[in-house]
């Protein structure tokens, strides 16, 4: 079963048949990214989109909508565009070697980048506060 475009999620007049699109990936340290999607889903249930981590459980990637890399710049991460190669949501991982943290039939909206970089901002402050207290 795959979701509906990203670039049209936002839309609730989309059908949910629409075939997916392509997106782009935040790829964020996978404490850091723990910590940001608890802050999303602490905001709203919508707040966060699918999200994968790899297997070594080193990383985490936010689905974010396409063209998103073309202006993403926080430091500690890094947003890999597809230029319309195809990364699409489907139950299965799209990457070898990853795995869903929260599949797309779970959280049916990429996550908005404004919203992520400020939680990725607020996490990583929540994590330089918790170390400095060792």
């Amino acid at each position: 079963m795959e979701i509906s475009r990203i670039d049209r999620i936002n839309d609730p007049c989309t059908p949910s048949s629409t075939p997916a699109a392509c997106c782009d990936v935040v790829t964020v340290p996978a404490r850091q990214g723990l910590e940001a999607v608890d802050i999303l889903r602490r905001a709203t249930a919508e707040a966060v989109g699918p999200v994968l981590h790899d297997d070594g459980g080193g990383t985490l990637g936010f689905l974010v909508p396409p063209g998103t890399a073309a202006a993403w710049d926080m430091p500690g991460s890094t947003c890999t565009g597809t230029d319309g190669r195809g990364l699409t949501l489907a139950p299965e991982p799209p990457v070898e070697g990853s795995d869903w943290l929260l599949p797309p039939g779970e959280a049916d909206l990429a996550t908005d980048p404004a919203v992520l970089r400020e939680a990725l901002g607020e996490a990583a402050r929540m994590i330089k506060a918790a170390d400095s207290c060792r």
